[in-house]
């Protein structure tokens, strides 16, 4: 199993990520990672480490598609980009998976350029998991289609439905889209259409809309949103997370200082579980391949985890049961 990885993506990179692709060899089992990129710049990073020789391979890419650049310019134009030269080698069948932390748009894409969709698909989703108090979330999508049409949305619940159950183990997972009301009758034209394809899906257990407060008291496992929402609550959720955890060590430190301590590692155990490095990064679905797509601010434990999901995304063969359940839903929709 070979996987890449996008060398020069993300605001860390080179060093954070040739660290964390090095370490995610001492997770995975059989994995060999390709790093593309500058090689001048990489092989510095990599004479820091020992034991990845025969390991890792470095495939040379003289541009990089900077995070603020347009995603469809800098692919277009930067055809010896990281980015591009990645997805190359997955479309050569040469790399089994794709890791990026650099420019979201471009890295989505170019997958989707060179990897193709899977078959009956019609535009790929991000999705993220969520940790809620009742277990994790999907939410799809949160960034890779800000204007989605109805039957957009309603492959993305089929496909996060499908993610939720193979890789996360929800044996029935409860879809929900998000509106600005529970009621059939609210959200937008876009919503009301999707529900209506998702309610008529048999492969889907469809609850209905879902508001923002719903994400994480338990109504649901999965939850459908267009790209533009998706990355808005996304962020906020990041924020909020890190904010609360940052008031909590504060107040903890002032009311208490002398037993701080003792609680240390609880404060640590709730960060980490709602960090986004310690999930790795958020699958493209729906491309005829897996790209991992990273958080722009990834250090190395995100990159080493990234490769972690990378291999368990392809021994799970992930793709092959999401076709099945999409061949399946075009005789619903047909």
């Amino acid at each position: 199993m070979r996987i890449a990885v996008d060398a020069m993506g993300g605001d860390h990179a080179p060093a954070e990520i040739v660290k964390g692709a090095i370490e995610g060899l001492g997770v995975t089992t059989d994995a060999e990672v390709v790093l593309v990129g500058r090689e001048d710049a990489i092989r510095t990073e990599l004479e820091k480490y020992d034991g990845w020789q025969g390991r890792v391979q470095i495939v040379h890419a003289s541009e990089v598609i900077e995070m603020d650049e347009s995603p469809i310019d800098g692919v277009r134009r930067k055809k010896d980009s990281s980015i591009v030269r990645m997805a190359k080698l997955a479309e050569a069948g040469e790399v089994q998976a794709c890791i990026s932390a650099g420019n979201t748009g471009a890295c989505a894409g170019a997958c989707q350029l060179k990897m193709k969709k899977l078959p009956g698909i019609k535009r790929a989703g991000i999705a993220v998991i969520l940790p809620t108090f009742h277990g994790w979330l999907v939410m799809c999508d949160v960034g890779a289609n800000i204007s989605p049409r109805s039957d957009h949305l309603y492959q993305y619940g089929v496909m996060a439905s499908v993610y939720s159950r193979v890789i996360l183990g929800v044996e029935n997972p409860r879809v929900g889209i998000i509106s600005i009301g529970e009621e059939d009758i609210k959200g937008t034209d876009l919503v009301k259409a999707a529900a209506e394809l998702l309610k008529a899906e048999p492969q889907v257990n469809f609850v209905g809309n879902v508001e923002g407060r719903d994400l994480f008291n338990g109504t649901v496992d999965v939850v459908v949103s267009d790209g533009f929402v998706g990355n808005v609550v996304l962020k906020m959720v990041e924020s909020v997370a890190e904010g609360l955890i940052r008031t909590i060590g504060q107040e903890l430190a002032r009311e208490a200082p002398d037993i701080m301590h003792r609680f240390k590692p609880v404060v640590q155990r709730i960060w980490e579980r709602y960090d986004y490095s310690e999930h790795g990064g958020a699958p493209l679905l729906g491309v005829n391949g897996v790209c991992i797509i990273c958080h722009g601010s990834s250090d190395a434990r995100a990159i080493r985890n990234a490769v972690r999901v990378a291999e368990r995304y392809i021994h799970k063969n992930l793709n092959a049961t999401i076709s099945e359940a999409i061949a399946r839903s075009h005789e619903v929709t047909a």
